[in-house]
């Protein structure tokens, strides 16, 4: 937790990465200190609609993280969710869309799952979770 840095408006800046991220997954709100509601699923499609769309925290140049920047928030020391909960509260152990298409096959695309911190090339029209970034790239 201590690489992030506390925004106060729902999203954590990392020191290593100089990545904002939102804290929340997207379908939840930033409440109180933490993540309330359900994260809803999504293609991979409608996650860059979606991210294209985004508005939050003054902020309007939100995207789908790439695999590298996505892996780079999974907390090996943790499992199921395998990712730092005092800093990305409510995260579900599932897999969360990248925006990196899968090299060897045109219909998918990257995803990272936080259940293990695993990855792998799934169906662009499969239905998994989002959280957005900005900077980097």
């Amino acid at each position: 937790a201590s690489r992030f840095t506390d925004n106060g408006d729902g999203t954590v800046t990392d020191k290593t990465t100089g990545l904002q991220w939102q804290r929340c997954s997207q379908g939840q709100t930033w409440s109180s200190g933490t993540c309330t509601g359900t994260a809803t699923p999504h293609t991979w499609q409608a996650a860059l609609q979606l991210a294209a769309a985004a508005s939050y925290a003054g902020q309007s140049d939100w995207r789908l993280p790439n695999t590298k920047e996505l892996a780079s928030i999974v907390e090996q020391a943790c499992y199921s969710p395998a990712i730092d909960l005092a800093v990305f509260p409510g995260t579900p152990s599932s897999y969360f869309w990248s925006s990196s298409p899968y090299a060897n096959d045109a219909g998918s695309a990257w995803i990272v799952g936080f259940g293990s911190g695993h990855d792998g090339g799934v169906s662009k029209s499969s239905a998994y979770q989002v959280r957005l970034v900005r900077g980097g790239q």
